[in-house]
């Protein structure tokens, strides 16, 4: 038999930025393939609606409202987990700016909640999985939210750029530290996906007619494309996929 099953029934998976968009995606994908949830966003009543469809799924679901970009609350949050299996490091943020009228702090900003937090919260969850006396065997997955924009630049993305190349060599550089613990290390990169986040942008039929005219197959990613790829990267059928990156970008990168 060579096809492996996409196997995380009663894994848990945390999922930052779980209340909106990718995240709320990814996460109830995660349940429909069988993991428990530890969901993280700011807001209360997105936590809340999410909840609510993956105990619908009959997964387990804990909920926690915090910034990832606060450590010590992120600290505390992922120490009282009794176990973690799967992290998909999702919350992120973009504002764009042509690269001579970078503002200092969105510049900072950007780099505390893409790169720095993103550090801290895949550190706190590596930790947390190596104590796991069954981790060589049972393995465990980290899954980067990056971006086409990790492998390719973009007008006014320079900062984005930067962030998103970063956590790319972050997640190389993290995956041979972690291989002995049979824990991978991946990202994920899409192209423009409909989300809360990037609907402002695509309000201008300009840009979205230019963004259209970059992905070879001609439409936006959908939601359901980007959370199979996370559900896949975390599931034993990925158990030999570490270090790289799944571009979910229809084509952008390939010209």
């Amino acid at each position: 038999m060579y096809l492996k099953k996409y196997n995380i029934k009663n894994k848990t998976a945390v999922v930052t930025g779980a209340g909106k968009g990718l995240g709320r995606a990814c996460a109830i994908a995660l349940a429909e393939a069988g993991a428990n949830l530890v969901i993280i966003s700011r807001t209360q009543k997105d936590l809340d609606e999410v909840s609510r469809k993956i105990k619908k799924i009959k997964s387990k679901c804990k909920s926690y409202v915090c910034d990832i970009t606060n450590y010590n609350e992120i600290k505390k949050i992922i120490n009282k987990q009794v176990k973690i299996d799967i992290l998909v490091n999702n919350a992120g943020n973009n504002i764009p700016e042509h690269f001579t009228k970078v503002k200092t702090k969105n510049m900072e900003y950007l780099v505390k909640i893409n790169t720095i937090a993103t550090f801290n919260l895949a550190q706190l969850c590596a930790l947390k999985m190596i104590k796991s006396k069954s981790r060589k065997k049972v393995g465990g997955a980290i899954i980067n939210m990056s971006s086409q924009m990790g492998h390719v630049g973009g007008p006014i993305r320079s900062v984005y750029n930067m962030t998103k190349f970063g956590l790319e060599g972050l997640t190389k550089g993290m995956s041979i530290d972690l291989a002995k613990y049979n824990i991978r290390v991946n990202t994920i990169c899409p192209t423009f996906v409909v989300t809360p986040m990037t609907s402002k942008f695509l309000k201008s039929k300009k840009f979205k007619r230019e963004v259209l005219g970059n992905i070879p197959l001609g439409r936006f990613a959908e939601l359901s494309d980007v959370a199979t790829a996370v559900v896949f990267l975390a599931s034993d059928a990925a158990s030999m996929i570490t270090g790289t990156s799944l571009l979910v970008d229809g084509g952008w990168t390939a010209k």
